[in-house]
């Protein structure tokens, strides 16, 4: 009888903490996705079987103040997965295939900008602090280049207005619209910084046009000797507009992990 009650017991208490964490998550003070941290997401590459739970992307993506300056970056594709091939594989994926463990240089910079964390009527009292964010009409157009050769690519073009907006003009009238809409970040340890950004893209030529979103998840540990050593893993989804979308639902159709090297310009 004593075996029953503290079950019961037991059971009471479960039920109760499960009707206080759903009452949080409704009224927004944690989220549902609390236990899935983006140091964990990485750690179960590739084993992704959704899309990360994110916050809307306003204003730009802050950087620890290590990363500021000039960087020189060796990218080394290692690793990419068709998780739901041969079903459905998305285009160029095979041609990335000549990509794997081969270093590609570029060149990125992050620099001072001022800005406010808070919004609203107490950012009228909030001291501007500096901020460290990409300079990302140059780290898009450093990377561009270094992937699609300097005749295929002109120009790559912020919104003045909004850093989450980027246009990339590319030779023969393509172009690559992209947008921001979705950002977390985390700080798992000391000299250590995770950052993820989803970006909903749209590739237009003469030819056709071609809609997807794009998860990057970044994470980037400082060195004793000052450089950087960083894991990124681009996972690419489905838009609703692909007559795939259905069948691929929140699941990634193509994972590429790489491994990057900065070494701070001289």
């Amino acid at each position: 009888m004593k075996d029953n009650t503290c079950n019961y017991r037991r059971i009471i208490k479960q039920q109760l903490l499960c009707t206080f964490l759903a009452l949080l998550i409704l009224l927004g003070f944690i989220s549902p996705a609390i236990a899935a941290s983006l140091e964990n997401r990485i750690e179960q590459f590739p084993q992704w079987t959704s899309k990360p739970s994110l916050k809307l992307a306003k204003g730009d993506l802050e950087y620890p103040e290590w990363m500021a300056g000039t960087w020189n970056v060796t990218s080394t594709l290692v690793e990419q997965v068709a998780p739901l091939a041969p079903d459905i594989v998305t285009p160029g994926f095979e041609d990335n295939q000549n990509y794997l463990n081969r270093a590609i240089a570029f060149q990125v910079r992050f620099g001072s900008e001022y800005g406010s964390s808070a919004t609203g009527f107490f950012s009228t009292f909030q001291r501007f602090q500096p901020m460290i964010v990409a300079d990302r009409a140059f780290n898009g157009e450093k990377i561009a280049r270094a992937y699609l050769g300097d005749d295929n690519v002109y120009r790559v073009k912020i919104d003045p207005d909004n850093p989450n907006q980027q246009i990339t003009l590319l030779r023969g009238e393509r172009k690559l619209i992209s947008r921001i809409t979705g950002r977390k970040t985390e700080i798992p340890a000391d000299k250590r910084f995770i950052a993820t950004e989803v970006t909903q893209q749209l590739f237009r030529s003469p030819e056709r046009l071609y809609l997807n979103e794009v998860e990057t998840t970044a994470s980037y540990q400082l060195l004793d000797s000052g450089d950087i050593s960083a894991e990124q893993i681009t996972a690419i989804y489905l838009s609703p507009q692909d007559p795939d979308y259905f069948r691929a639902g929140d699941r990634p159709v193509a994972l590429y992990r790489y491994h990057l090297d900065l070494t701070k310009k001289s």
